[in-house]
């Protein structure tokens, strides 16, 4: 196959196309250090799309300088505007690409990058639709006043994203009936992205449940892509459960991690009502989405509304609400080698609290700009890191397509 891995006879930026080769493990291990860098090479476009330009016609001029300043917007001749969609800061997939982009990236090293495109602002992604009011995903990424639904799942896997790679939770592989799990939590490189991340999954044994955070960030945000954190996480099995545990691997010689196991189970619906009710008195401040657009019929033009949201705000798991005595806790385990190792950890049923130590944060890459490529990652000289290097072929069979169900 060409190493763009695109259709036979389709463009070089056809989706899904690299993503989902990666994904389903059908590049040739020879190949795959190419087939990810042609990947990074894409860039963005424009979007034509009527009720776009009919939007663009019917905003103040100072609304479109707006616009052209951060990059949303595309001015093609004097008073032509297009809408600008993003490669990396953004979504160009559909239906079947969103999931395959999103778990590709992250699995394969580049779960920052998977984020920025999650947490993109403008076209082509979910705070475009918040802008105009969402409450639910849409069936497309433009609006739609007749055609498309403002309610449908085409876009959503995004969701199941979310919990398995940005919190880190999803059924094992090959477990049946949902009694294993894998937490598997990914890392933003900086704090001014994300702080932190949790999620439940529910199971015919019970819910499992992961909540991690950055603690001890410095009071200056300049340094959130700079300092030397804490990462602390907490994970709960329930009875009969069982789950594997893989983190990510330092990178820094100065990172050590560390379990503890609670011998006892906590009470849980004491710990959901007291998280539940903090989360309603920050929802009560309105934290959220920050603004909206309005229509004024009399001045026909659209306008930016300024009012803060219920839905957005940040709340934290119910599992930091627990607080088991120190007498219930286990001695503390060092499990630094096995991670480094690339080991996963077993666990039985209970709960667990996992501190990662001199965590570093780092700035995240720049590319080219909202429409623009990621030039970092193309160059001969790159290291993509294990997956890129390790040229080893997957034997695909087709009995092993369950895995990209």
């Amino acid at each position: 196959g060409k190493d763009n891995f695109d259709f036979p006879n389709g463009q070089a930026d056809s989706t899904p196309g690299p993503e989902l080769s990666l994904y389903s493990r059908i590049v040739p291990g020879e190949k795959r250090c190419a087939v990810l860098k042609n990947w990074f090479m894409r860039g963005g476009g424009v979007w034509p799309g009527d009720e776009e330009k009919l939007f663009l016609a019917h905003l103040s001029d100072a609304d479109i300088q707006t616009l052209l300043e951060k990059g949303e917007i595309l001015q093609h001749g004097e008073n032509e505007y297009y809408f600008g969609w993003s490669q990396w800061q953004g979504f160009n997939e559909g239906i079947f690409g969103v999931r395959y982009a999103l778990k590709t990236l992250s699995d394969m090293g580049f779960h920052n990058i998977a984020l920025r495109k999650a947490s993109g602002f403008g076209f082509g992604t979910t705070e475009y639709m918040m802008s105009h009011n969402a409450t639910t995903l849409w069936e497309t990424y433009w609006r739609s006043e007749d055609l498309y639904s403002r309610n449908h799942p085409m876009l959503g896997a995004m969701a199941e994203w979310m919990s398995s790679s940005v919190a880190g939770v999803s059924l094992f592989p090959t477990t049946t009936g949902g009694r294993q799990v894998l937490f598997w939590p990914r890392f933003p490189n900086s704090a001014d992205l994300l702080q932190h991340a949790s999620a439940i999954q529910g199971t015919s044994v019970g819910d499992f449940a992961i909540a991690w955070r950055f603690e001890n960030l410095p009071s200056d945000k300049s340094q959130y892509n700079s300092a030397s954190v804490k990462i602390r996480i907490r994970l709960l099995i329930p009875p009969t459960g069982s789950a594997a545990l893989r983190l990510p691997v330092p990178t820094s010689k100065a990172t050590h991690v560390w379990m503890s196991y609670s011998e006892h189970f906590p009470d849980l619906t004491h710990a959901r009502k007291e998280s539940e009710a903090k989360c309603k008195k920050r929802r009560s401040r309105r934290l959220g989405f920050p603004f909206n657009w309005e229509y004024d019929r009399e001045r026909e033009l659209w306008y930016k509304f300024k009012s803060a949201k219920s839905i957005g705000t940040p709340c934290e798991s119910f599992l930091f609400s627990i607080l088991p005595l120190s007498a219930q806790w286990s001695e503390t385990g060092e499990m630094t080698h096995q991670v480094v190792e690339r080991k996963d950890a077993l666990l039985a049923a209970g709960m667990y609290e996992i501190t990662i130590n001199n965590w570093q944060l780092k700035p995240e890459v720049e590319g080219n700009g909202r429409q623009g490529n990621i030039p970092e990652f193309v160059h001969k000289d790159y290291k993509a890191g294990p997956f890129c290097e390790d040229e080893d072929t997957f034997e695909w069979q087709i009995d092993d397509a369950t895995h990209i169900i």
